[in-house]
């Protein structure tokens, strides 16, 4: 475990979430605003993410995107946490839920508990990259005490970029 709130605990992916990833990867409505958008067809791609992208992370950095695992439910609703972006020299907090559990506050609760816990991670800078027109995550960005720093352009898609210095 990373941390935990009274409803989420944030904790490291592992194999057992492979099924809750390819959701999170596969339900059009969770990839409005997300680069890329493409959704997964097959299992074996979100095994693909695990194993090359989230465990690569957790090894090279020491840290990467945390699974949400819901108390009540008992069940991983969503992803949060730091990801270093190699194009920015820089630290991401990235997070993506379920549907069913957005406008609960979730997305608040679980990147200020991820922000609480990025001094363990030598994090003293991150940024949000957000497309544009995505008001929820801006939101959540706002909330956690990150301010508009820059419009950008990321792999084709008009980003805002949003930045806190810890």
């Amino acid at each position: 475990m990373i941390t935990e709130t009274d409803r989420l605990i944030l904790r490291p992916f592992t194999a057992a979430d492979i099924q809750a990833l390819f959701l999170m990867n596969s339900i059009p409505e969770m990839l409005k605003y997300i680069i890329p958008s493409t959704p997964l067809t097959d299992l074996s791609q979100a095994a693909d993410i695990y194993h090359n992208v989230i465990k690569a992370d957790y090894t090279k950095h020491g840290f990467g995107r945390w699974a949400v695992h819901h108390k009540a439910d008992n069940k991983v609703i969503g992803f949060c946490g730091p990801k270093f972006l190699p194009e920015y020299n820089k630290v991401e907090l990235g997070y993506r839920y379920f549907p069913q559990y957005w406008g609960k506050g979730i997305g608040y609760e679980a990147a200020q508990a991820a922000v609480d816990t990025f001094d363990q991670f030598n994090i003293e800078l991150f940024i949000a990259l957000i497309i544009d027109g995505n008001l929820g995550s801006e939101k959540v960005a706002k909330k956690v005490g990150m301010t508009l720093f820059d419009q950008d352009e990321y792999q084709g898609h008009k980003v805002h970029v949003y930045q806190r210095i810890l």
